[in-house]
């Protein structure tokens, strides 16, 4: 290995203004790919590390910015500029303001807000909820993503509950691939659906014509679906025809990646605002108009029952506000307990009709409700 003209930067401590690093090279290496002889030279960093820096420019010779997968045809010098690992930012604790609704030594619930990424990913390695814990949590360090065990997407709201302890988070995992954590989500759909409560049953995959997506992927006796099994059970709470839009209460009895927003695409009810599932902008709503609103669950160190409920945000307010619907006037009706029924409708209860009848021109009312639901997708405890 031919030695570089100057030490290089290793991959833990690099350079706040990084110098570039100019590399000797030989006729021996003269025939072989940039990437391979980077490695050879920068032992510290990744191979794919390595082969980012070339991809964006940091790796020059003779002044000209070379691919990683380039053959070497002339034994001039190479200039590299070490970039730092964006990465290790995931673990930086940073003085971001939580909306903690209830904490205590074992866990905390968290009321997410919209725009707030859970855990860090490619272009978000900073300003997540994870480095929010881990500064007002420094003892999280020890537990796997800082306590986290379920998320919700950036632009829904809602209530999540993190671990402080392995023991909490240990009860949490295995409360969760039970489905022994209550949640429950309202989302505001296009349209007025010609049901009352209902179950969507159809599995979730990878969309075939969009990988970025998810899609309802259903098979055939030749080639079986791909999807993972996917149940939603939604009932309707307001709807006004003239608006053409409704409010439902969601419960999941699965956690697919973004489940309550494929499945009402399914059925032919879109969110509202949510334009990568056929939704559109509507009644002020630019993002899904999904909320995590209800959490409950058995404290998995002292056996408390932990019940706790947030409001959602201003933009889904005012959008109710649009249906006719103020959320103070029906929330102490969707306080009270509620199981989905097994059929796939029912009938409208008197309290939530109600409020309803004398302002909403087509009414899609139901009871209310408690019990387990995630629209999260449970990375960190799949099934």
């Amino acid at each position: 290995m031919i030695a570089p003209t100057q030490p290089p930067h290793t991959a833990q401590t690099p350079a706040s203004s990084p110098q570039p690093l100019e590399f000797r090279l030989t006729p021996a290496h003269i025939g072989l790919r940039l990437d391979v002889v980077l490695a050879k030279l920068l032992p510290d960093f990744s191979r794919s590390r390595l082969q980012q820096w070339c991809e964006a420019g940091f790796v020059l010779q003779n002044g000209a910015a070379l691919q990683a997968s380039a053959k070497i045809k002339k034994a001039l010098p190479l200039q590299v500029t070490p970039q730092a690992d964006l990465t290790m930012q995931a673990f930086a604790p940073e003085a971001i303001a939580l909306d903690v609704v209830y904490e205590d030594e074992y866990l905390a619930v968290i009321h997410k807000p919209v725009g707030m990424v859970v855990h860090p990913g490619a272009g978000n390695w900073t300003g997540t909820l994870m480095n929010g814990l881990l500064h007002r949590y420094p003892e999280s360090v020890a537990l796997p993503r800082a306590g986290i065990v379920h998320r919700l997407d950036r632009d829904t709201s809602g209530l999540m509950v993190v671990a402080r302890t392995s023991a909490a988070y240990n009860g949490l995992v295995f409360a969760m691939k039970a489905r022994d954590v209550q949640r429950r989500y309202i989302a505001i759909i296009h349209g007025v659906p010609g049901w009352l409560e209902h179950r969507v049953d159809a599995p979730i995959g990878r969309d075939p014509k969009l990988r970025v997506r998810m899609a309802v992927v259903q098979g055939t006796v030749a080639r079986p679906s791909t999807g993972k099994p996917a149940i939603t059970d939604a009932r309707a709470i307001a709807s006004n025809a003239q608006a053409g839009a409704s409010l439902l209460e969601c419960k999941l009895h699965s956690g697919r990646t973004h489940q309550i927003r494929v499945h009402m695409q399914h059925v032919g009810h879109s969110l509202l605002g949510d334009t990568t599932y056929g939704g559109k902008p509507w009644l002020g709503m630019t993002r899904q108009a999904l909320h995590a609103w209800r959490l409950g669950f058995t404290h998995p160190v002292t056996g408390e029952a932990i019940l706790e409920f947030a409001p959602p945000p201003a933009d889904i307010q005012a959008a109710l506000g649009l249906l006719g619907v103020a959320w103070v006037d029906i929330e102490p009706a969707l306080k009270v307990e509620h199981t989905f029924s097994v059929a796939h409708q029912a009938a409208v209860s008197d309290d939530l009709d109600a409020l309803f009848e004398s302002d909403n021109a087509d009414d899609g009312d139901d009871f209310d409700d408690e019990d387990d639901d995630h629209d999260v997708e449970l990375i960190y405890t799949r099934e």
